[in-house]
């Protein structure tokens, strides 16, 4: 017979050796949040789980129960087959512990697969994660990376992961560039996967002396950043990278691709227009349609953006101040790693 396990015996597993989580439910609520590292091997399709549901509302419990066997017995083959694919120890989960992932476990066991169930299912997980950042504990210092729009934040905090050093990519995480374009292309995350991906980091890197760090706002798409992290960002060190705008034209770019989702920048330039002086904002906005993206672009900065960013750069000390100057990307990490060593001359 399969084993429960409670979250915390779990994560005491996962400490001691290579530990396989599998996430039973429907690919759509697999997608929404689920434990980082886990991987889907769903009871139901999203179609099948839709229709267990209707049944479940509309005849009864056992009419579901009945359905959802005959769904389940055709495809016991594949799913089977899919877990003898593991050589690792395996828990299974499902939203809280409950049918799908007792018929998984039940099953996997008669089959000779040894398998836990994770009790309480993500939920518990969920409840653990949001009790983890109302606890307000992360000790390392920040070292956080500001510049105008188009510096290359995130493409830097790639490099220094590269290069070893701890880092922290909010946007990464949201999946997000922070921008009124900066969801087009991608497929923003929401606060239960945001905050599942960002505990994970937390505690991956909460015994380093600094971890390196964007410089966001506190939201970032359709995310909010936690109270403790929002001050803990603006009492650490800011590095302020100061690239050419020619430089930094190229890299949003490069970046955004517009010309790949041309009708989406013109549409989003709209929520911004007005604020912007008229005949600048009619320039842009012809500019975005000829697809004059590179001047497009340089008018953003120069009328937009790189004012709005100024009163970010005013408001720091000096003491907590340093300003990069580069010319690429590539070029700005030296003087990250100066400034580093005399930072941290002891470490």
């Amino acid at each position: 017979m399969f084993q429960d396990i409670a979250l915390n015996d779990l994560f005491a597993l996962q400490n001691k050796e290579i530990h396989t989580l599998i996430d039973v439910r429907s690919p759509k609520e697999y997608e929404d949040a689920t434990i980082p590292g886990s991987i889907n091997i769903p009871v139901f399709s999203n179609e099948e789980r839709a229709e267990v549901g209707t049944v479940y509302k509309q005849v009864g419990p056992e009419a579901a129960k009945k359905r959802g066997l005959a769904i389940f017995s055709a495809k016991l083959p594949a799913f089977i087959a899919a877990f003898k694919q593991i050589e690792t120890p395996i828990t299974v989960f499902c939203w809280r512990g409950g049918m799908r992932s007792k018929t998984a476990a039940t099953v996997l066991d008669l089959m000779s697969i040894d398998a836990y169930r994770l009790s309480g299912g993500i939920r518990s997980y969920r409840q653990w994660v949001v009790r983890f950042l109302e606890s307000q504990e992360f000790k390392p210092n920040l070292i956080v990376l500001n510049g105008y729009t188009g510096s290359g934040k995130t493409a830097i905090l790639k490099l220094l992961e590269q290069k070893g050093y701890p880092t922290i990519n909010l946007e990464g995480m949201a999946n997000h560039r922070g921008s009124i374009f900066g969801q087009i292309g991608l497929e923003p995350s929401n606060q239960k996967k945001f905050d599942a991906l960002l505990v994970e980091q937390l505690l991956r890197h909460k015994h380093e002396p600094y971890v390196f760090i964007e410089g966001e706002s506190k939201r970032i798409g359709k995310v909010l950043l936690p109270d403790f992290l929002c001050d803990k960002k603006e009492e650490g060190t800011q590095l302020f990278i100061n690239l050419p705008i020619e430089e930094r034209v190229r890299n949003i770019l490069d970046d955004y691709q517009p010309w790949n989702f041309p009708e989406k920048f013109i549409h989003a330039f709209q929520f911004i227009k007005k604020r912007i002086h008229t005949p600048i904002a009619k320039m842009i906005d012809d500019d975005l349609k000829k697809e004059n993206y590179f001047h497009a672009v340089k008018l953003l900065l120069e009328h937009y953006y790189d004012p709005r960013y100024q009163h970010t750069a005013n408001q720091y000390p000096d003491n907590r101040k340093i300003t990069i100057q580069a010319t690429t990307i590539e070029d700005a990490i030296p003087g990250i790693e100066d400034a580093l060593t005399h930072l941290y001359k002891d470490v």
